[in-house]
């Protein structure tokens, strides 16, 4: 309401400004208090100051007079009120408030809000508080900040809706204008000129086909409708979780439950991975070209190829019109971009996990009639070279290592032992042998040969292990092509074991093959090169192979029967294949039979047109008279009941036994006792025991260690797990006694010892200890290869290294599993051993013979020779290759023949 007249104000109020909603805001000052007021009136400034430029009219002057209408107040009495002066008017021409009436007007709302505060100002009962008005003011502040944020949200939605609006209907109006023209364009080219003249004389041309707007349209929604029926589907499982688990908080939430459902079809699955990332490419394959079909003029068959495109390569979609296509084109790449991601991921982790397979040998050989070793040990270097050797004369086969190593770490150990393979490959794998997956992955059914190689350490733990070996492998299903070599440790657990594997196992017990090589050794010097070269492939070897051609033949026919070979036995067909070594002169072959031969390679030697031979005579009768010996036994072995049994046997009545080691005498006799030796039922040799320890000089002085026959220095039991530490205390012994006997023997002069590379003379140690080596036989069991070099070099020693020599053995088993029983009759107490003879048992001094007329003499002593050593020899030669060829002979000369055990 402006104030521009008199006429604007009703004829009621002409006396007031302000309305009467203020009651309290004018009031008449009373008498009582006339002063008082008039001193607030003039304190207190305009209520509506004036809007001009200068107002200085009202600078130290009073107010003007308002009218007041005058109120009871509420400090006086009722009876004291006095009558009020009637109000005083002012008049409506007054020039100074002219301006203010021509420039403010409020309405009435405001008008009486601003009259209230100004009445509580000047009131001074019903002032307010600090506190009170400034949470007022904040509170109102907020409010409006809020309702100015809801009115900017409201108006920028509208905008954008609105523009959306827009855009959508101009697409729509694109897309309806491209399919009228794209109609037009169709009936022009189909109608020719006559569509032409129509469109010139303004005829229409109606179109049959109409645009399917709500195809499209439903399109779109069907995509949309995809996308957040999953997303509510996901929050409806979420949520129903959250229910159950107020229900029962120990229930498993559903989402906890898919995931798991989905974890497991992931693992256990292969192919379970790519299969969910080709499902989601057609997934957005799909919903991408139904987005597309909705948003653009295409074919559903081409917008479903642009969307593929848009998958494969995410820059295709720079060449998109239009808002709709630009954003479901984006769509589609962004989620392109996360296939191929992940599409990545998947094939970087499948070409990982195949070179890890690879590098872990986790993956399958597929081989055939390969030989498969399972464990590690020391021995599977020389077990390695000799399989090698044996597979030379092929040109090379495959060798297959499984062990519970890692393939890297086994294939570098091979690496380091520098032996020459000759063509043969060796393939390493990761596994257990326990474990019959493990074994299909080396092919074991197609394995023409089975090692199992004893493990280092305790020897029932190491059996033990070796039959549950052979568990797994008879429980193959497929069966097995090939036979089983097992390598034991006691000779206890092998009736076990042939029990479980039956016809299929062979078994070498290492530790026992030793102890009765050793014993042969220390009797007779020289046999241990022998054996060394009889059991390895790098010489000559048994062979076993059928010859029709000899078929009525007599034994002694046979023998000079092969110019490249030496026979040794049959294997009689007629006695269920059983290998007879050192047959009767007089067997006549049968139709099946075999002959055991000791050649070169199996491929060497045939039999040829017989030789005229002589038979002659023997010189001398063969009686060599047993006599008593004293044998020194150094160190304790884990087997030594069994090796004291076959002494028993070799050896001549009144024969000893020391026994040298740091073992109690009490605790000895029980520990063979519970081995099963019987002392009541040894009948040729008695046991005297010392105690002491072998690598200490005192200690050995006190033993009469000139008076010995032979000393067998053991590798003692309490380190034998290492091979090194073992053949340091072997070697260490062996320096020992040698140095002792040197100085307690009678001094040589005409002894001079020549060795390879130059001579010791008497007066170096190695000379006198080389003369003391030739009054007694020292034989020093060795476990390490490079300890072989040691003992050679100073010739004080005739050695035998274990761990070589049953490597040796289990590749012979290995390549043809009938040299086991040859070998367990050469080892044997009874049958037939390999022997060393003196040349004047079979010829005369000087007298010329060739290699064909010993081996007939030889059989008149049933015996079989196979070699000799000449007198100025180091090695001996086994199976010569010139038997025809004669040659002076001396007494010195020995030979080495297959004979019965005396």
């Amino acid at each position: 309401m402006s104030f521009d007249g008199e006429a604007a104000l009703p004829p009621s109020n002409r006396d007031w400004f302000f309305p009467s909603t203020a009651p309290t805001l004018l009031t008449a000052p009373s008498s009582s208090s006339s002063s008082s007021s008039k001193a607030l009136n003039s304190r207190r400034p305009p209520l509506f100051p004036s809007t001009r430029r200068n107002p200085k009219p009202y600078l130290g002057q009073s107010r003007p007079p308002i009218a007041t209408k005058s109120f009871p107040s509420s400090s006086s009495a009722p009876s004291s009120r006095s009558p009020s002066p009637p109000p005083t008017f002012v008049a409506r021409g007054d020039p100074r408030y002219a301006g203010i009436r021509r420039k403010v007007s409020f309405d009435s709302a405001q008008t009486s809000e601003n009259a209230r505060s100004v009445g509580r100002e000047a009131t001074p009962g019903l002032r307010p508080s600090a506190d009170s008005s400034s949470r007022t003011v904040s509170s109102r502040s907020r409010i409006r900040n809020r309702w100015s944020l809801v009115v900017f949200v409201v108006v920028a939605l509208t905008c954008l809706s609105s523009l959306l609006h827009k855009n959508f209907m101009l697409q729509n109006e694109i897309l309806h204008l491209q399919e009228e023209l794209s109609i037009l364009h169709s009936k022009i080219q189909s109608c020719g000129v006559y569509s032409l003249l129509a469109l010139r004389n303004n005829i229409p041309v109606q179109s049959d086909e109409k645009p399917n707007k709500t195809l499209k349209t439903s399109a779109i929604f069907a995509s949309l409708a995809i996308i957040s029926v999953s997303l509510i589907a996901f929050k409806y499982i979420d949520y129903l979780s959250r229910l159950r688990g107020t229900m029962n908080s120990e229930a498993v939430s559903l989402k906890k439950q898919l995931a798991y459902r989905v974890d497991v079809f992931l693992s256990v699955h292969p192919f379970a991975k790519p299969l969910v990332l080709l499902l989601a490419t057609f997934l957005l394959i799909g919903l991408g070209g139904l987005a597309l079909y909705g948003v653009t003029e295409d074919t559903l068959a081409d917008c479903l190829w642009l969307s593929w495109t848009y998958i494969a390569d995410s820059g295709n979609h720079a060449n998109s019109i239009g808002f709709g296509p630009k954003l479901v084109s984006l769509s589609i790449s962004f989620g392109g971009m996360l296939i191929f991601a992940m599409m990545l991921g998947l094939v970087s982790d499948a070409i990982s996990e195949k070179f890890d397979s690879l590098r872990k040998g986790r993956s399958e050989v597929i081989e055939d009639s390969h030989t498969l070793i399972l464990g590690w040990s020391d021995k599977l270097g020389s077990l390695l070279n000799q399989l090698a050797i044996a597979n030379e004369s092929l040109g090379g086969g495959s060798v297959v290592v499984m062990a519970e190593r890692d393939k890297e770490e086994m294939e570098l150990d091979i690496a380091k032992m520098e032996f020459d393979f000759k063509g043969t490959s060796v393939i390493c794998r990761s596994g257990s042998p326990l474990i019959l997956a493990d074994l299909k992955k080396v092919s074991v059914s197609k394995a023409r040969a089975i090692v199992v190689l004893a493990e280092d350490g305790n020897a029932d733990q190491s059996d033990a292990r070796a039959l549950r070996t052979v568990l797994s492998l008879t429980g193959v299903k497929e069966g097995l092509q090939g036979h089983i070599v097992v390598e034991l440790s006691d000779l206890d657990n092998e009736v076990l074991v042939k029990l479980v594997g039956g016809e299929l196992v062979e078994t070498v017990v290492a530790h026992d093959v030793i102890g009765r090589l050793m014993i042969q050794c220390a009797r007779q010097p020289g046999l241990a090169q022998i054996w060394e070269d009889i059991l390895g492939f790098e010489n000559c070897e048994f062979y076993i192979k059928r010859w029709p051609q000899l078929d009525g033949m007599h034994f002694e026919d046979v023998l000079i029967s092969f110019p490249e070979a030496i026979p040794c036995g049959i294997k009689m067909a007629s006695c269920g294949g059983k290998i007879i070594l050192n047959p009767d002169d007089s067997y006549i072959l049968q139709q099946g039979d075999e002959v055991l031969v000791i050649a070169e390679d199996d491929d060497t030697y045939s039999p040829s047109k017989l030789p005229m031979v002589g038979r002659g005579y023997l010189p001398k009768d063969f009686t060599v008279p047993k006599s008593p010996e004293r044998i020194l036994f150094c160190g304790w072995r884990r087997d030594m009941e069994d090796m004291i049994m076959v002494l028993d046997a070799f050896l001549a009545p009144g024969s000893e036994l020391w026994m040298f080691n740091d073992v109690p005498e009490n605790e000895r006799e029980r520990k063979l006792t519970d081995g099963g030796l019987d002392f009541s039922r040894l009948e040729n040799i008695s046991l005297v025991n010392r105690e002491g320890n072998a690598v200490i000089r005192r200690h050995l002085e006190s033993l009469p260690l000139e008076s010995f026959d032979s000393i067998l220095i053991l590798a003692d039991e309490s380190v034998e797990d290492s091979a090194i530490q073992a053949d340091s205390r072997s070697l260490a012994t062996l320096l020992l006694i040698r140095d002792i006997q040197a100085k307690r023997l009678p001094y040589s002069e005409d002894l001079v010892s020549y060795v390879s590379g130059g001579s010791f003379s008497h007066g170096t140690w190695i000379g006198d200890m080389q003369q003391a080596s030739n009054k007694s036989v020292i034989i020093s069991e060795i476990l390490d290869p490079r300890t072989k070099n040691l003992l050679s070099m100073s010739k004080i020693s005739d050695y035998v290294l274990s761990n070589e020599l049953v490597s040796m053995a289990l590749a012979m088993v290995a390549e043809d599993r009938q040299i086991n029983d040859v070998l367990e009759e050469l080892f044997a107490e009874e049958g037939n051993e390999m022997q060393i003879r003196s040349a004047d048992l079979y010829v005369c001094e000087d007298e010329e013979m060739n290699f064909y007329e010993i081996i007939l003499r030889a059989r008149q002593r049933k015996e079989i020779v196979i070699g000799y050593r000449l007198a100025d020899a180091e090695r001996a030669i086994i199976n010569p290759p010139d038997k025809d060829m004669r040659r002076t002979w001396s007494d010195k000369d020995v030979f080495v023949v297959i004979a019965e055990k005396e």
